[in-house]
């Protein structure tokens, strides 16, 4: 990790470009902007460690990144990828408990953290910082839910599906290997492998120099949209 030296008008267009802050009063953003500071990662490198304190809430400024949980067995469960402008950390810095995930840098990438203190004490003292933390909470537990419903009521070749829809529309998709595919989905490699070749078999996608596109629209969403 290496701090990088930035100005207030940096840290003031990073501030209203995130959900947290956009609509704040210019007071407010200023001192927060006087608590923040950007941090450079290489890739591979560890962001946060689940357990540890948490220093702050997280902006990625950029680069890519992946939270992820481990097994006690070892197995990687990622929860999700981290992309330019992205905010994570949010439960740690707001409840004041350790990380409960790690955080690890997919490439090089730069990082802003704010002040989990800091962030604390606006809550209490400016109510409509407070709403918006209630809102961007509610919106994640809604995700969750989602995620966790996905895995209860659908095989891993619809999932499958639907995370390759979703991560074609990001334009990552090529860069992702079968065990990378099993860790998002909550799987291991040999059930991926079976799901792609169904679904290369049904004339939904095909793989190519071990990179994934959607051959028949129509077909692919029959799998991407189950009943």
């Amino acid at each position: 990790m290496k701090p990088i030296e930035t100005s207030i008008k940096e840290r003031l267009a990073t501030l209203r470009g995130n959900e947290y802050f956009d609509d704040l009063p210019e007071a407010m953003l200023k001192e927060i902007s006087a608590h923040m500071r950007l941090c450079e990662y290489q890739r591979g490198e560890a962001l946060l460690w689940e357990g540890d304190p948490c220093e702050g809430l997280n902006i990625v400024q950029k680069g890519s990144a992946k939270i992820f949980r481990l097994s006690p067995q070892g197995r990687q469960y990622i929860v999700r990828i981290l992309q330019e402008g992205d905010t994570f950390a949010e439960v740690p810095a707001f409840d004041g408990a350790p990380n409960p995930t790690n955080v690890e840098a997919l490439e090089d990438c730069s990082v802003w953290v704010i002040d989990a203190k800091l962030l604390r004490r606006l809550i209490s003292s400016h109510p409509q910082f407070a709403q918006k933390v209630l809102a961007n909470f509610g919106r994640m537990l809604r995700g969750m839910v989602y995620k966790v419903s996905e895995m209860a009521f659908y095989q891993v070749t619809h999932r499958l599906a639907r995370l390759i829809a979703e991560m074609t529309e990001e334009k990552s998709m090529p860069h992702w290997t079968q065990e990378q595919l099993a860790a998002r989905l909550g799987t291991v490699r040999e059930v991926v492998s079976r799901s792609l070749r169904e679904l290369e078999r049904s004339g939904a996608i095909k793989v190519e120099d071990r990179k994934i596109q959607i051959a028949d629209r129509e077909i692919f969403s029959q799998w991407s949209q189950p009943n």
